[in-house]
């Protein structure tokens, strides 16, 4: 088990649970030279394969297309609802959890989908949904297993992630698990600024809070050691609310040295922890 770099570690503690565009940036310069050295080694396979018909329902595939079909991670970025990128040969950020997938043997698939406040809720849901279903018809043929596929998003994707087993009852027919990072369910009130995908109104009525307390489909959840405190304590209404409805925990993972936006972005460095434990999650379920 590999610790994080010292100081890297350091760094990311000195940032505390803050988030705005410097922290974004300083945290995407401790792991640029580590993520640019993994975009050189891994190439994107499939480049803006369309889902549906606007511009952001495009998502780009990495692995080889091997004699034996391979597990499938779709992967949902973050953004705040409002912006975020699958990224690709010129930005890594999301698209090295695509490589990630790749260098372990798997299909890894990036998505975009829209963006608030021009596509309000539900439309992330719907658009991991297509996505989906875009992986079932085509990704076969590009070396994956439709039959073995696992969602995961982070922030804002881990919402549209939970929105989608919301919107879909038969998500156990289209997907193996799901994983969540740092994301936000139901369990505190809703933040001005999450208003612009959900409305002013009815939010209880629209977070997924409910879908992913029931559902049976196997889950892994995490948060990060300085995630805010609002997505920590939505982590652990999660934990318990699993644990009174089904009687125990599904797999989870408080990720130290860590914060909200290092949380995905590490994923295909030297530091392996968490992607060690998404590896045993799908080596159990695909």
């Amino acid at each position: 088990m590999t610790d994080p770099d010292t100081n890297a570690r350091k760094a990311i503690a000195a940032m505390g649970m803050g988030l705005g565009p410097d922290v974004l940036a300083a945290c995407r310069d401790l792991f640029d030279a580590e993520q640019s050295a993994l975009a050189a080694a891994v190439p994107v396979t499939v480049a803006d394969l369309a889902y549906g018909p606007h511009d952001r329902h495009r998502l780009d595939l990495y692995g080889a297309a091997d004699a034996a079909p391979k597990p499938v991670l779709l992967f949902v970025h973050g953004g705040g609802f409002v912006m975020g990128d699958k990224g690709g040969a010129d930005h890594w950020a999301n698209a090295a959890v695509g490589r990630m997938a790749a260098r372990r043997g798997w299909i890894g698939a990036v998505m975009n989908y829209r963006l608030a406040p021009d596509a309000p809720w539900p439309a992330g849901a719907q658009d991991v949904a297509a996505a989906i279903e875009a992986l079932h018809a085509q990704v076969a043929g590009h070396g994956g297993d439709p039959a073995r596929i696992v969602v995961m998003g982070t922030s804002a994707g881990a919402v549209h992630v939970a929105g989608f087993l919301r919107l879909r009852p038969d998500h156990g027919d289209l997907v193996r698990g799901a994983v969540l990072l740092s994301g936000l369910y139901g369990y505190t009130p809703i933040d001005p600024k999450d208003a612009r995908y959900y409305g002013p109104d009815d939010y209880a009525a629209k977070a997924p809070l409910e879908a992913v307390a029931a559902t049976t489909l196997p889950l892994m959840v995490a948060c990060a050691q300085y995630d805010p405190p609002r997505f920590q304590v939505e982590f652990l209404g999660l934990m318990q609310d699993r644990l009174s409805r089904h009687g125990a925990c599904p797999r989870a993972v408080v990720l130290s040295g860590h914060n909200h936006y290092t949380m995905a972005m590490h994923l295909g460095t030297a530091d392996r922890r968490l992607e060690d434990e998404i590896a045993a999650f799908l080596g159990d379920i695909v």
